[in-house]
């Protein structure tokens, strides 16, 4: 009875230790294992997510980057366009009445100082009165100052002189084959409206010059 008693008992300590043993191999063998495959899956994840993620980062900011590229080249492109097309534009536009502005009575006096038109020869029937008018009307628009072709019309035909719109005297006429000012009033001979320059005198021409009327042309 003792013997099979003590078979018994050795049966079992072998059953337990074998258990036992099993257990702290599986132990061992499970965290073995999650641990290669948790660096294995890592591993694994880390690639696919990297790729993934390089592939949304690349289309966001490709995305974002023309976006605002593309913002940033409009605004200094609108910049620079409108500069240089404002400055063309007021190069197209001076001389054609939208960028003249009316001068000072000093202003006048000064260009027509350095005007040289009234050195231009008077030629019968080729370079009168009206083509003096025109030069000046156009140099002046050069400089970007307005100025007006003026037409007396008197008792035996017209003459052309010019005119300034100044800012502090007024409207102020003047003799472009001389530079002298003019004071023309209807009914008076236009002969005793040009202020000559001292020394000088004009005898009344051989011909009613009576100022009829005033054409004032800007």
């Amino acid at each position: 009875m003792k013997k099979r008693l003590l078979v018994t008992f050795a049966t079992l300590c072998v059953v337990v230790l074998i258990s036992y043993g099993g257990s702290q191999l599986y132990s061992l063998a499970y965290s073995k294992g999650e641990t290669a495959g948790y660096a294995s899956g890592y591993t694994a994840g880390q690639e696919v997510g990297y790729q993934a993620g390089r592939q949304d980062g690349y289309d966001v900011g490709r995305q974002d980057g023309y976006s605002l590229g593309e913002r940033e080249g409009y605004d200094a492109g609108y910049r620079v366009g409108r500069e240089d097309g404002y400055a063309e534009g007021m190069e197209a536009g001076l001389g054609h009445g939208y960028t003249l502005r009316d001068p000072t009575y000093e202003q006048t006096v000064e260009f027509l100082r350095e005007d040289k038109t009234n050195e231009h020869e008077y030629i019968e029937d080729v370079y009168v009165c009206s083509h003096f008018a025109r030069d000046v009307c156009n140099n002046a628009e050069q400089q970007g100052l307005r100025c007006a072709l003026t037409v007396i019309n008197h008792a035996e035909g017209t003459h052309t002189i010019v005119a300034f719109d100044t800012i502090d005297e007024g409207l102020v006429f003047y003799e472009p084959q001389s530079d002298e000012r003019v004071r023309p009033a209807v009914g008076k001979r236009y002969y005793q409206c040009v202020e000559p320059r001292p020394g000088y005198y004009y005898p009344p021409p051989p011909y009613d010059d009576t100022i009829r009327d005033i054409l004032v042309i800007w």
